[in-house]
């Protein structure tokens, strides 16, 4: 029976034209879907067990891996997100080319052309290449494109462990700069407070003016101790006078405060991937709102441009003519970004949140284009377009993001933040009327916030 099977494949009958023409088509189709196959029916036993085997183990690991995303989805998500199980994927990925291509060709030998029908020669050989070059060629670029997603884990990402979400929500502080954490003096240009829920991904996002006066401190943080009525409140540690070496004691002036003038007082910011005025702000942020800040994502507002033309452009509905560059004034203006639903670049859509005297509101204008935009690279980031332009988006975003986010909760957040696109943002802007950032009432703030949070939190089960 076993020869019966074989003859025609092992031990053709070479002189006959139809059978060799058969037998080719039949050899380039099983050794594509199932490649080892051919080198076991019809080549070298020996070659054709180690691809059928490496192709068996493909198979159980790819569906291993839709079981996983299917079953345990925040498992197998931490489990793809860890630096040095890429390292492994993109090593296997590269085998799985080059044996793909020896395969191929070798399968395309057995087919011996030579003896088929003179009008199939062309058409075998040319779907036998293809059906080689074409998944080894995939199976290359998805291993430089795992090679790009690695370099950014392991350049962007802390290795700290992961921690659980404070009263069921993670709470991250996003600030916007024009540069990165380590340019001195930074004044971060945009302050928000992302909240989600742990269960459902629902977020709120709460915009902080950055000219907050006399912020609070928790009674543990080390800027208590020194300003106990809020920064820069006398009485404090500097007497009856505000104490600030920087200038006016605003929110946005407490990173450069604390990193030119105290970095002693968070001796382990920077082992924890932070630093000293992060992790004042983040105290500050805690104290004002009423939610604990847990992690913070620093925005580099001039990569944004090269991310942005990474992704093809954003489209956002512009409602007033806004001036790309310029003063107060008028003068030195490059240009207009005209109302109306615009397709912007990058260079565009970084004038569309930084531009500052097209508005009437000024800065707090600024700061809903900043989160507005913000949401339209959001809507951007969809699987095809992340897919298509992962290396460029991995390359820009270092250089957009640093951040203290753990490696290891990874998949968390990816889980969270599929769960997220069924939910609208809730936007919470403590802005006039309601605060006044010069004189402001933090209780008034926090229950703003709270009023916020639970409009972004998932309706009570009955």
């Amino acid at each position: 029976m076993t020869l019966d099977l074989e003859r025609p494949l092992r031990y053709p009958d070479t002189e006959s034209a139809p059978l060799m023409t058969k037998r080719a088509r039949w050899l380039v189709l099983i050794g594509f879907l199932f490649p080892g196959s051919a080198q076991l029916l019809a080549g070298n036993r020996k070659l054709g067990r180690f691809g059928a085997v490496a192709t068996s183990l493909l198979i159980v690991g790819v569906l291993a891996a839709l079981g996983g995303l299917l079953f345990a989805r925040v498992a197998t998500l931490s489990f793809f997100a860890n630096s040095m199980v890429l390292l492994v994927l993109q090593i296997l990925l590269v085998f799985y080319a080059v044996l793909w291509l020896v395969l191929g060709f070798d399968t395309l030998r057995l087919t011996r052309l030579v003896k088929t029908h003179r009008g199939w020669r062309v058409p075998i050989a040319i779907l036998s290449v293809l059906l080689t070059v074409v998944p080894s060629a995939g199976a290359a670029w998805t291993a430089t494109t795992i090679n790009a997603g690695r370099e950014l884990l392991s350049g962007l990402f802390s290795g700290a462990p992961a921690v659980e979400p404070v009263d069921g929500r993670y709470n991250i502080l996003l600030l916007g700069t024009d540069a990165g954490a380590d340019r001195e003096g930074l004044r971060p240009d945009s302050i928000s407070l992302v909240s989600i829920d742990a269960k459902t991904g629902q977020s709120a996002i709460i915009g902080i003016p950055r000219e907050l006066s006399g912020v609070p401190f928790p009674e543990d943080s080390p800027m208590y101790d020194i300003h106990p009525n809020g920064f820069g409140v006398a009485p404090n540690a500097y007497g009856d006078w505000g104490g600030c070496e920087v200038g006016r004691c605003i929110l946005n002036g407490l990173y450069a405060e604390v990193e030119l003038f105290q970095p002693e007082l968070y001796p382990n910011a920077k082992a924890k991937g932070s630093s000293p005025g992060i992790e004042a702000t983040k105290d500050a942020v805690t104290a004002t709102t009423g939610l604990e800040v847990q992690f913070y994502v620093l925005l580099n507002m001039d990569a944004f441009e090269s991310i942005i033309d990474a992704l093809g452009g954003v489209t956002i509905n512009v409602e007033e003519r806004l001036p790309i560059g310029g003063d107060q004034y008028g003068n030195n203006v490059d240009g207009y970004i005209e109302p109306g639903l615009q397709k912007m670049n990058g260079y565009t859509a970084q004038w569309y949140a930084r531009s500052r005297y097209g508005s009437d509101r000024g800065d707090y204008d600024r700061m809903e284009r900043q989160r507005e935009l913000q949401a339209a690279i959001l809507d951007q980031m969809n699987p095809s377009n992340v897919l298509l332009n992962f290396q460029k988006i991995a390359a820009a975003g270092t250089q957009l993001v640093e951040t203290d986010l753990p490696e290891s909760m990874l998949g968390r957040f990816l889980d969270l933040a599929t769960k997220a696109s069924a939910h609208k943002p809730l936007n919470v802007e403590l802005v006039p009327p309601e605060v006044d950032p010069d004189y402001p009432d933090f209780d008034v703030i926090r229950q703003l916030v709270a009023q916020g949070i639970a409009e972004a939190s998932p309706a009570p089960e009955e």
